[in-house]
This record gives C-alpha cells, sequence and structure tokens, in this order.
C-alpha cells in the first residue's frame, strides 16, 4: 500500500477516502493543461509494463495515447428488461465516440440496476434502495481500480442518479451526469385519456373494488374491468425512458440539474428525442472543461447546491424519495443537510407545478414549454435559487440557462409564484410520540393538512396488499393504515409501497391514512407518511402501535403522535416487545441490513 494511505491508520477517525498518486493540478504539456493526471500513473515509462499490455490490447492506438491520452470511464446503467434503462447503451455508445473524437480514450462500462415498476409489490423491491449502494460502489471500483482520470455517467430509473452521484464524490474525480430522459406519455383508447405507470397500479385500486369503468363522457362503455385493465398495461408504456410524473427519477434528474452537475436541459430532455442525443455529443466537450479547469464533483456539492435541489423539488411537487437519497450524496460529500432543512426550504418554497401524480402534466410537457431550465429561469430571477453556483460546463447556472426561453405567458403547467397550488411545500417532516426521529410526510394540500384515525396495523405491506386485494379495507370512519417492518432494516431494503397507495387513490379510500416505516413511490400521492424513524425493527415506538389505537397526522404542527398513549404506556410496550427473527441472514440483503443507517440519515451502508 502506499505510504500515505498507510498514515492514515495513525489519523483521528473521519470519513476518508484512499489517496491515489496523481500528477500535480497544474501540470502541463506543451503549455496545455495535462488531462490524464491519474491514468499516468500505470502509463508513463515502464513502472507498469502488464498495465499497458492490457490497455494496447483493450484498444489504445498507439504510443502516443498511451503516455499522453487522459482515460475517461462511461458508466450507464444500462439492462434490458427496464424502459428506463434499456436505451442506455446506445446513449453511451454516442458519448464514447464524442470523447474519441476529442483525442482522449473512452472506456465504456455498466452497473446493475432493478426496476422499480417491475417489482413494486413483490419480493423484488427489497433490492431496489441497496441498488444505489451497488451502483456506486461499482463506479468507485471502476474508476479507481482503473486510474480514470474522469467519469461521464448515464443513469436512468430511481436509485440510479443518486448512486452515480455519490460514486462522483467518493473518488472525485471531474465527472458530469447524463439523464437517461423521461418516457413518453401513453394513452388508452377505452379509458380515452393519456396514461401513465402509476396509472396501472391505481386502475388496480379500482379493478378490486369494481370500479373500474369506462367514462360516462358519451362514448362506448361496453368494456369489461379485464378489457380496460389490458388495454392499461399495454399502452400505459409507450417506449424508452424513465416514468413520466415528477416521480422519483425526474426528481433526482431536476435536483443534480439544478446543482450544476449535468449540461442544461438534461433531466427534461425525452428519453427518445434528438436533443438527448445531441446532450451526448456535448458531454464529451464539457468533460474535457472539467478536466482542463479542475473541476470536480465535490466542488459542485455544496450547501448552496443542495439548496437548489431543495427548493426544486419543493416547486416541482417531487417524491419523498429525494429527501433519504439527498441526504445520502449530501454525507457522501462531506455536506451537513439534515431532515431540518428540507421542513425549512418547504416552509419558504411555493409549490407551483401542476405534474403528476398529483397534478395533470408530465415532464414531456414541461419539455415543449421550455423544460426545467425555463423553471429555473423563474426561480432565479424571484431570488428562490442560486443562479451564482458553479456548474460542469465551467459556468454558472444562471450563465446556462441565459440563452433559454422564460415559460409562455399562456402555460398553465407551471402557476405563478403568486398563485401557487400550495404556499408551501408538499414535503414536511413530522416528529412526534410514533416517529421521534422524523418522518417525511407527502401534503400537496388536495386532501387536507389533519388527519385522525383509528389505527390498523399491518407488520408486512403484503398483509395489506392481501387486504386491499379481497376488497377488505372498508370505506366509511377514518382509518389510519400502519405498515411497518418494512424499514431499512426490517424489511430488509425498505421497499416502495405504491402499490397498497395507488390502490387506496384507485378504489376511492379518501378515509384512510398511511404510515411505514417503509417507502414510498414519486408516484404515490393521497395522505401519506413514509420513513418512520426507529424503524420497527429496531425497537421504534411503531413498532407498538395496537389496532384502535388513535393516530393523527397534523401537518401544521407537524406532529405524527398516538393520542392517549403516554410515554410511560409506550416505554411498558417496548419492554414487553420483541424483535422479530430477522427475514435473511445471507446473501446481499442479509449484508445490507447489517451495515445500513437510518433514514433521517440517507440509509447509508458506509456511515460507521
Amino acid at each position: 500500500m502506499d505510504p500515505s494511505n498507510l498514515q492514515k491508520q495513525d489519523e483521528p477517525e473521519e470519513p476518508r477516502y484512499l489517496d491515489f498518486p496523481h500528477l500535480p493540478d497544474d501540470a502541463t504539456l506543451d503549455g496545455n493543461p495535462r488531462l490524464n493526471k491519474y491514468s499516468s500513473t500505470i502509463t508513463k515509462d515502464h513502472d507498469f509494463p502488464g498495465a499497458q499490455a492490457m490497455l494496447y490490447a483493450a484498444g489504445v492506438p498507439n504510443r502516443d495515447a498511451m503516455k499522453n491520452s487522459p482515460h475517461v470511464g462511461v458508466a450507464s446503467v444500462w439492462w434490458e428488461g427496464n424502459p428506463c434503462n434499456m436505451h442506455l447503451l446506445s446513449l453511451g455508445n454516442a458519448v464514447k465516440t464524442a470523447v474519441e473524437k476529442l483525442g482522449m480514450l473512452a472506456w465504456q462500462y455498466n452497473t446493475i440496476g432493478v426496476s422499480d415498476a417491475i417489482t413494486m409489490g413483490g419480493e423484488g423491491m427489497r433490492f431496489s434502495l441497496q441498488s444505489r449502494e451497488i451502483i456506486a460502489d461499482s463506479i468507485e471500483t471502476v474508476t479507481c481500480a482503473q486510474h480514470h482520470d474522469a467519469c461521464i455517467t448515464l443513469p436512468g430509473c430511481d436509485k440510479n442518479m443518486p448512486g452515480c452521484i455519490m460514486a462522483m464524490a467518493r473518488h472525485n474525480r471531474p465527472s458530469l451526469m447524463i439523464y437517461g430522459g423521461t418516457i413518453e406519455v401513453g394513452y388508452s383508447k377505452l379509458l380515452r385519456k393519456p396514461i401513465n405507470i402509476s396509472t396501472c397500479y391505481e386502475a388496480s385500486g379500482a379493478y378490486v373494488y369494481n370500479s373500474l369503468k369506462q367514462p360516462d363522457d358519451g362514448g362506448e362503455q361496453t368494456k369489461t374491468k379485464d378489457e380496460i385493465m389490458d388495454d392499461i398495461e399495454q399502452h400505459a408504456c409507450p417506449g424508452a425512458g424513465a416514468c413520466g410524473g415528477m416521480y422519483t427519477a425526474n426528481t433526482m434528474a431536476t435536483a443534480i440539474e439544478s446543482m450544476g452537475l449535468t449540461l442544461p436541459g438534461s433531466s427534461s430532455t425525452p428519453a427518445t428525442s434528438p436533443a438527448k442525443m445531441r446532450e451526448c455529443l456535448k458531454a464529451a466537450d464539457a468533460i474535457k472543461i472539467c478536466m482542463e479547469k479542475n473541476i470536480r464533483p465535490r466542488n459542485l456539492l455544496t450547501k448552496r447546491s443542495f439548496e437548489n435541489a431543495m427548493v426544486m423539488t419543493m416547486a416541482l411537487g417531487g417524491s419523498t424519495n429525494g429527501v433519504v437519497h439527498f441526504l445520502a450524496m449530501a454525507a457522501t460529500a462531506g455536506v451537513t443537510l439534515t431532515l431540518e432543512d428540507f421542513q425549512r426550504v418547504s416552509d419558504k418554497i411555493p409549490f407551483i407545478a401542476d405534474l403528476a401524480p398529483s397534478g395533470k402534466y408530465y415532464m414531456v410537457d414541461l419539455y415543449e414549454i421550455g423544460g426545467v431550465p425555463s423553471v429555473q429561469k423563474l426561480l432565479c430571477a424571484a431570488g428562490l435559487l442560486d443562479g451564482s453556483i458553479p456548474t460542469i460546463t465551467g459556468k454558472t447556472l444562471a450563465e446556462n440557462i441565459a440563452s433559454f426561453p422564460s415559460l409562455p405567458q399562456s402555460q398553465v403547467i407551471i402557476r405563478p409564484l403568486a398563485n401557487p397550488i400550495k404556499s408551501t411545500g408538499h414535503i414536511q417532516i413530522l416528529r412526534g410520540n410514533l416517529a421521534p426521529g422524523g418522518a417525511v410526510a407527502k401534503i400537496t394540500g388536495k386532501e387536507g393538512t389533519k388527519f385522525t384515525g383509528r389505527a390498523l396495523v399491518f407488520d408486512k405491506e403484503s398483509q395489506l396488499d392481501r387486504a386491499l386485494n379481497a376488497g377488505q379495507i372498508p370505506h366509511g370512519p377514518n382509518l389510519v393504515l400502519i405498515v411497518r417492518y418494512e424499514g431499512p432494516k426490517g424489511g430488509p431494503g425498505m421497499p416502495e409501497q405504491l402499490k397498497a397507495s395507488a390502490t387506496l387513490m384507485g378504489a376511492k379510500l379518501t378515509n384512510v391514512a398511511l404510515v411505514t416505516d417503509g417507502r414510498y413511490s414519486g408516484a404515490s400521492h393521497g395522505f401519506i407518511v413514509g420513513h418512520v424513524v426507529p424503524e420497527a425493527a429496531v425497537g421504534g415506538p411503531i413498532a407498538v402501535v395496537k389496532d384502535g389505537d388513535i393516530v393523527t397526522i397534523d401537518a401544521e404542527r407537524r406532529e405524527i403522535r398516538m393520542e392517549g398513549v403516554g410515554n410511560e404506556e409506550i416505554v411498558e410496550r417496548l419492554r414487553q416487545w420483541r424483535r422479530p427473527r430477522r427475514v435473511v441472514t445471507r446473501g446481499v440483503l442479509a449484508k445490507y441490513e447489517r451495515l445500513v443507517g437510518d433514514a433521517s440519515t440517507g440509509c447509508l451502508t458506509d456511515g460507521f
């Protein structure tokens, strides 16, 4: 091991990574910056002849390229079987070609992914959140082990984006992200309206409760509920791209663009548009600028840029998953970010976007009126978004968006700041005797700001799903459905519960609120509270909620509490509580369960 790394054994215990030998930041060749700062370790002289032999075999064309060309990793989260990711290899190919045209070496590789929509409601969903760590681990591993000088990542689905950014923060070499892009909107001829992936889950609830019918609009009404479901399943997802509303993928891409880590417009450019391919070609110029100017991820991942991420999430009605991912990204980059920061930003930022899941429109619609840069212009002009932050282009965010149009006066997707959907953000941080370590609520205002009902407790999401499928959740008196042992350790994996939340919406069970120590999909809406900390598996109070307990969710007071259950009663219940045996004791989920931290600190696996 390098002596500088051995010395770290005697340093105070704090977050730290291996140091790699590299050229000085101001190193030049013929008056130009040396861009092969890290790869030169194995390509200079004859110190690593085996490495050079392997690189020649892999495609280095000649000695000059071996000694002088920088190595750029092109990491796509490509795999088949998921529309969010299936096109990323072709985008990566375009990036590779563009990088090589600039005289650099481009090494393409991929990491794994998990389709949230395919695994939703099943055991496969337990692998979703931990895939974020595998993606980060994979990109960090290849970048560092292969001595890459820079990194371009191409993510598509929800956990892909934070996984890529966490990897960038770890290796801290010049990097940028290209979002795979959003899917086009589907259309149901039988329902005679636009549809998307969320429609499938909400229709499932209507199917179970026998309310799935064609609209009463003067058109045909003869189709059965099975025929309608077939039509929805076949047409909800018309091609490549990530889920089309302001769900988790678009939330993360929008935030990361607003942090300066992508080219302007990346988050709203549709996956199959010519503009997305043009973005891939422009990325080569941008990564060269990052190397020339030594722009590194941790230069861009600052408290100011995370503030921008939170502002955009609140303004556009983004996913609650943004909370756990921003916390993880910030911790990885050494930036202090807490749940209180989310509440502070939510208190000052109006919710202005009529975007799905709670609204009518989709990201492709926003793209047609100027996309995310036009929204950024609006918020910068109002002093709500920091346009002075640096970005991967070498320019500020404000400079990046200067050439984009302002939002058209006639558009209806983004409300005026003076007439918002809700005067404050939709994400609320709740605490109380049910969640002393915090919980995250998604309250758009459409469902009210306070809910009280009797608890109905389920020890796994599957129990609730069975009850919903059997039509056992009644309309009538208010109910607070408690789904526990689905946290990061208890799940394990903190699965999303879109199947349950969407079924409730589709069945029009407006008398029901959901509370869980698991997560919700970005497509979830309704009166929902997730990320309850401490989780049930570690003995949090949610573990001892009983059927019939009165539970109040109060967004105005930011509280979630069991009414009439005092601290002494909670202590006594916990004294009698016994943790269930671990579900898995081997394999990747067992490792995850052992290492993962709580949701209020980002569910990190290296936070020890």
